[in-house]
């Protein structure tokens, strides 16, 4: 986990390996293979650790976040990220944290879904049809 979360900056099994002072990579590569990663769980979970830990005495915090992306992935276009300050092909994430004064938690996140998508559609990406496009990234509610 602090591998992830260090600042190593290929997330793969040989850089996670090195960075925890490991000599091979194969028991990093299994376990990355094998954990169970359900996104939506971590966040239930999350949101359940700062209702219980951090309490209502906070402020939500809504980050819209760029990150540069090849066209081969669910919702790039070439659109304005200030990760840049100018258009490129980018991804926009929209993420809602719970602020306190003793941490900062993630709450919820959603992949804002251009209204004229690029080559990598929805169904390509394996977006479900129920998921609809927006004209701009806002926050939307299951």
């Amino acid at each position: 986990m602090l591998g992830l979360l260090s600042s190593v900056e290929r997330k793969n099994g040989r850089q996670l390996a090195e960075q925890a002072g490991r000599t091979r990579p194969g028991p990093i590569q299994r376990l990355l293979r094998s954990i169970c990663r359900d996104a939506d769980a971590i966040r239930d979970d999350m949101r359940a650790y700062a209702v219980e830990y951090l309490g209502a005495d906070g402020v939500l915090v809504l980050d819209e976040t760029g990150f540069l992306k090849g066209r081969a992935w669910a919702g790039v276009q070439r659109q304005y990220t200030g990760t840049t300050g100018h258009i490129e092909n980018a991804q926009v994430r929209v993420f809602l944290d719970l602020a306190t004064e003793r941490e900062r938690v993630l709450i919820n996140r959603r992949l804002y879904l251009p209204e004229h998508p690029g080559p990598m559609t929805s169904n390509a990406a394996g977006i479900p049809e129920t998921v609809q496009s927006s004209p701009s990234p806002v926050w939307h509610r299951r």
